[in-house]
């Protein structure tokens, strides 16, 4: 029932050689990174400092924007993953600004996924798809799990009762807080029997930056230690993978890049999410997320 579980471990194919030189043209045209709003404990980029809010990203228009074809303006039509992707953004989102968490684990430890979420805070965040997706987690009783609040927001249930979970038109709401944002367009092309909304990128600097942040969590920027990492950085990189989107990152590097790029990459989707969860400085909700991906 679940797409979860039906995803592959290993990476989508790479593209073209010439794809990737075309991209890597793109690439030296942007600099710096990119984030959504600075943290407690968590030190900000140089980079960061003259970017307006408007143009910092939430972690569902960070995956979104990785698997966006930047002149057609919509994802592969055979990507079956970034549904339940993005939903798992929302969660850890959610954790990463202090309004939701795993119930306690007892004197029993239960396993990551066995825990429920609890709402720790439904102060507005102000975004609506969030706000939203707080607002059934806070409502629901008995609570949920991380797993079944993925499907539950993916409308993944053949439960009829719980069909009004389903968060609708995500990706479409996505894309036109980009455009917002001024990173996307709207344009409408004819696919023969039907018209599409179709977004195409417009400001190219802001994925290249995007790019360039992911490329650097695994490359220049590694620190052998996912404890070490920007959280926000670490959930990007498990839920683009879960997404299959993580590719269209690593396809202008060169091939000894690509090839230490994806090695590292492969260091952390072989990490114990249970093990790792019990560590110093962590956020438990994030593991489960990856949990329910990597499971």
């Amino acid at each position: 029932m679940s797409t979860l579980t039906q995803r592959s471990s290993g990476l989508v194919q790479r593209r073209t050689e010439a794809s990737r030189s075309a991209a890597a043209a793109d690439r030296d045209r942007g600099s710096g990174d990119e984030d959504y709003e600075p943290r407690r404990g968590e030190e900000q980029d140089d980079d960061d400092s003259g970017d307006s809010k408007e143009t910092r990203l939430t972690l569902m228009e960070e995956v979104l924007l990785l698997g966006l074809k930047d002149r057609e303006g919509y994802t592969s039509f055979w990507n079956d993953c970034i549904s339940s992707g993005l939903r798992g953004c929302m969660l850890i989102e959610l954790a990463l600004r202090g309004r939701l968490q795993l119930e306690a684990c007892g004197m029993r430890r239960k396993s990551l996924l066995a825990r429920k979420v609890i709402c720790k805070s439904d102060a507005p965040t102000g975004d609506v798809l969030l706000d939203e997706a707080l607002k059934h987690i806070k409502d629901t009783q008995p609570p949920e799990t991380v797993q079944s609040w993925i499907e539950l927001l993916s409308g993944e249930t053949w439960n009829p009762l719980k069909l009004h979970y389903q968060l609708r038109n995500v990706r479409e709401r996505l894309a036109k807080n980009l455009v917002e944002k001024g990173v996307l367009t709207t344009e409408k092309q004819n696919f023969l029997l039907f018209d599409m909304t179709t977004h195409p990128l417009t400001n190219n600097n802001i994925k290249q930056r995007l790019i360039k942040k992911v490329q650097e969590a695994v490359l220049d920027k590694w620190v052998n230690d996912p404890h070490r990492m920007d959280k926000r950085i670490l959930a990007l990189i498990f839920l683009a993978h879960s997404s299959d989107v993580l590719e269209n990152a690593f396809a202008p590097l060169l091939d000894d890049q690509y090839d230490l790029a994806m090695k590292r990459v492969r260091q952390l989707l072989d990490l114990e999410p249970e093990g790792e969860s019990m560590k110093n400085n962590t956020n438990e909700l994030l593991w489960a997320v990856v949990a329910a991906f990597t499971k």
